[in-house]
């Protein structure tokens, strides 16, 4: 099974710059976005199309965050974030459940850092309740680069937002408690690995990123991922489309 992550950060944009040729190429069983821009009545047929099975979850602030999920399989059950942002959507399959997340960037001067720790404690016990059911797919931009090693200067960015103490201790707890971030266990020591570029300073150029967009699982099916992507050579976003293809 195949599922790409992607913020694309405002699908509507992202559409004339090479989404669709992207999606129907990937071909994913689960193809899940992030910051989607977009209110319901803004989603076309074309969107719409695309897979027989979607769902959206926007904010109510309009051209604000958002996501989506596209499967090939009907969910069981289809639950949303109860947040006003649109940031959760969780699926339930027979043998798993996936979880589509944006989660909040604590913002310049670290003015919602406060808001950002409430957040972690809420996702990490959602998750840890879904996982004694079945096994879990957490996918999403997480805006954290978790291990220096996940991004260009982390020496200039200690006290950054998506970089500080307290937001990687919040994803190391996470994965103390029974998660695993599939491009880590493949590629534990691979370096210049990046999912985001800022816009300035020619960043994707140099390939000055970082690495905050994951594909994270239950620890008991570790065994079961093949591989983890990244697709670096994909445009359109800040971001770039990350993979997990995993036998479940």
């Amino acid at each position: 099974m195949k599922l790409i992550s992607w913020n694309v950060n405002g699908i509507r944009a992202v559409i004339n710059k090479g989404f669709y040729d992207f999606f129907k190429q990937v071909d994913a069983d689960i193809f899940c976005v992030q910051e989607t821009k977009l209110q319901e009545d803004q989603i076309d047929v074309e969107m719409r199309s695309l897979r027989q099975y979607n769902y959206w979850n926007s904010a109510v602030k309009k051209g604000y965050s958002g996501t989506a999920t596209f499967s090939k399989v009907k969910p069981i059950n289809v639950t949303y974030g109860d947040d006003d942002e649109g940031r959760i959507i969780i699926c339930e399959y027979d043998k798993f459940y996936q979880v589509n997340c944006y989660t909040p960037n604590s913002k310049r001067e670290l003015e919602r850092l406060d808001y950002r720790m409430e957040w972690e404690d809420k996702i990490r016990k959602r998750l840890k309740e879904l996982d004694k059911i079945k096994p879990v797919i957490y996918c999403g931009d997480l805006n954290v680069a978790h291990q220096e090693i996940d991004l260009k200067n982390p020496s200039s960015n200690h006290h950054n937002a998506g970089f500080t103490d307290e937001e990687r201790e919040k994803m190391t707890k996470l994965l103390e408690s029974g998660f695993v971030d599939t491009f880590r266990f493949k590629y534990p020591e691979k370096t210049d690995s990046y999912t985001w570029w800022s816009y300035m300073f020619h960043a994707r150029e140099n390939n000055a990123g970082w690495r905050i967009d994951y594909f994270i699982v239950s620890d008991r099916i570790k065994d079961k991922i093949i591989d983890a992507k990244i697709h670096t050579d994909i445009l359109g976003s800040d971001h770039c489309p990350v993979e997990l293809e995993i036998d479940i």
